[in-house]
């Protein structure tokens, strides 16, 4: 390893020794899961988007950090459907399928899982493998929140909600403006457990026109 990547290494592991979040996430494993527990929190304290009883599912969900907190969210008659490439252990109220929904056999299989019945909330943590050049990052990100949105139209509640990470640049504008046309309620929000040198946001959408 050369000095400028030796020092490189010791600044991500000095950050994240001092991140508070991952200190909360070590504390307790099995309740937080991930750092994304608490953008989800602050999602839900200022927009309100669970109830008890709804029906989810849950993209990108592995290692449950948005799984657990929706679970306790909507309590024990309430239904997470999650799935993710990676595996994800066991969660209270959270069928769990491991594969690639960008595999139309994979995503079928889901689809059926939900037996001819819509969801309440269609949520996406998504992210492509990261290479740091934003002329190949933000099309991946790009294809996975049309993946994700396309979904709505065929498996979303009227009145839905649609959850989405994303990336900011300017082809967002485009995606965004979709998002807009089939929802009453669309705010874009960067929670402060997501960490500030990340370009990450997050569409929440409301009341899906259907």
């Amino acid at each position: 390893m050369n000095y400028k990547k030796k020092k490189k290494s010791k600044i991500w592991l000095k950050n994240n020794f001092k991140d508070f979040y991952i200190k909360k996430v070590q504390e307790n494993i099995n309740k937080y899961r991930s750092r994304s527990w608490f953008k989800l929190a602050e999602i839900e304290k200022i927009d309100k988007i669970f109830k008890k009883n709804m029906k989810i599912i849950d993209l990108g969900s592995s290692p449950g950090g948005w799984s657990s907190f929706a679970s306790l969210k909507i309590g024990s008659k309430g239904k997470i459907i999650a799935c993710d490439i990676l595996p994800m252990n066991f969660i209270k109220n959270v069928s769990f399928y491991q594969g690639n929904i960008c595999n139309p056999i994979f995503l079928n299989k889901i689809i059926k899982k939900l037996n001819k019945s819509k969801v309440h909330m269609i949520m996406s943590d998504m992210s492509p493998n990261i290479s740091g050049i934003p002329e190949i990052d933000i099309p991946r990100i790009i294809y996975l929140n049309e993946l994700t949105l396309k979904l709505c139209y065929s498996q979303l509640k009227h009145n839905g909600i649609f959850l989405v990470k994303t990336f900011q640049s300017k082809e967002l504008i485009q995606y965004y403006n979709k998002i807009n046309s089939i929802f009453k309620i669309v705010k874009i929000r960067k929670p402060k457990a997501s960490r500030s040198q990340s370009n990450e946001i997050y569409i929440v959408a409301k009341k899906y026109k259907n």
